[in-house]
């Protein structure tokens, strides 16, 4: 297969020649989508081709799948000189945003995310001899918390659920190319090149920011500040200063509980003062292949070196947040790239002290 050529595959179905592609995945987005077109070459090419709404297809950029899921829209058109079709579609995770979760008497106790996301996504999918298939749901966290209760509220989706306990978890979520959700962190594997200016850079721009980032980052035992008449330190517990703040900026975080909670308190500090300035230099670029020097396509949660002098930037460890795969005619094979420091996908520190009682392993 060509390794830049877009494969549909949907039934007996392989469909190639795509002339209008963009296919996109990323960290902080889900589902994966995408939507690509053709016009036919010569009358009646596209007369066989059916391609049913709510189909299962897969995705594939040569050999290598990016996304696995169903057709969302299939779009034939006709004008007095020419035929086009355009077909859209998402991941199967798909359906943990857009359906209400379900789940009996609506409530999970003691599980962890990946254990709770498993029941949620388990409803979902083709059914298979009578069953679902389910959506299946991995994780490469070893630590992850019990979370001692999760209510189902009536309306919401199974995302909505899975998004918070992953928060409580401090776990991103995200799906792969097979169409899976997967629970994990900050990615620490790199790609086998990056994106340098005159070499495989077409356009770039960085948006360097202030307004989400402080000067200093106060930690205080309580929100009434009753202990003046003995300094600030009677109450104010840490403080955290960024030196890329050039004004005197601050922001106050309250200890939630005393004991751990003081601890917590302490490493939010330091949490928010780097992921704000990890957010706070936001890279998108055009670059002019789907692929690293290796052959392996751009992929989400990889990190690259980026290199570009006029723009003032130069890092050996950027994240890819989020990859466009693109062809049209236009600009020809690209790919657009958001990049941030991998401080900016740190996971937000979670007060989770156990109540009395509560299981320190997962019920099954």
């Amino acid at each position: 297969m060509e390794e830049d050529e877009l494969y549909l595959t949907s039934g007996d179905q392989v469909v190639t020649g795509w002339t209008d592609i963009r296919v996109t995945r990323g960290i902080e987005r889900l589902p994966s989508d995408f939507n690509i077109g053709m016009t036919e070459l010569y009358p009646g090419e596209l007369n066989r081709l059916t391609i049913e709404p709510d189909a299962p297809c897969q995705v594939r950029l040569g050999d290598d799948p990016v996304i696995t899921g169903y057709v969302d829209h299939f779009v034939p058109s006709i004008t007095a000189g020419e035929h086009s079709i355009r077909v859209n579609g998402r991941s199967k995770c798909a359906d943990l945003i857009d359906c209400a979760a379900e789940w009996p008497g609506g409530q999970i106790t003691n599980q962890t995310v990946l254990g709770i996301a498993q029941k949620l996504a388990s409803i979902y999918g083709t059914t298979i001899n009578g069953a679902p298939e389910g959506i299946r749901v991995a994780s490469d966290v070893t630590d992850l918390p019990i979370l001692p209760q999760t209510n189902v509220m009536l309306g919401e989706s199974a995302f909505d659920i899975i998004d918070r306990m992953a928060r409580f978890s401090a776990v991103l979520a995200y799906d792969l190319a097979d169409g899976s959700l997967f629970l994990t962190r900050a990615g620490t594997r790199r790609a086998a090149s990056g994106f340098a200016e005159g070499e495989n850079v077409q356009r770039a721009f960085i948006d360097y920011s202030s307004n989400l980032i402080y000067s200093d980052y106060n930690v205080y035992i309580q929100s009434v500040d009753t202990f003046t008449d003995l300094g600030q330190a009677g109450n104010q517990l840490y403080k955290v200063k960024d030196l890329n703040c050039k004004r005197h900026r601050a922001m106050v975080i309250i200890s939630e509980g005393g004991g751990l909670g003081n601890e917590i308190a302490v490493q939010r500090a330091e949490w928010e003062a780097a992921r704000r300035f990890g957010r706070s230099r936001v890279i998108r670029l055009t670059t002019d292949s789907w692929r690293d020097s290796s052959g392996a396509l751009w992929e989400p949660n990889t990190l690259v070196s980026v290199s570009l002098p006029k723009l003032k930037f130069v890092a050996e460890s950027m994240l890819i947040s989020e990859v466009t795969f693109l062809r049209n005619s236009y600009s020809g094979t690209t790919a657009e790239v958001t990049l941030m420091a991998p401080e900016a996908f740190l996971p937000q520190p979670i007060n989770l002290t156990p109540l009395y009682g509560e299981f320190s392993t997962p019920v099954t």
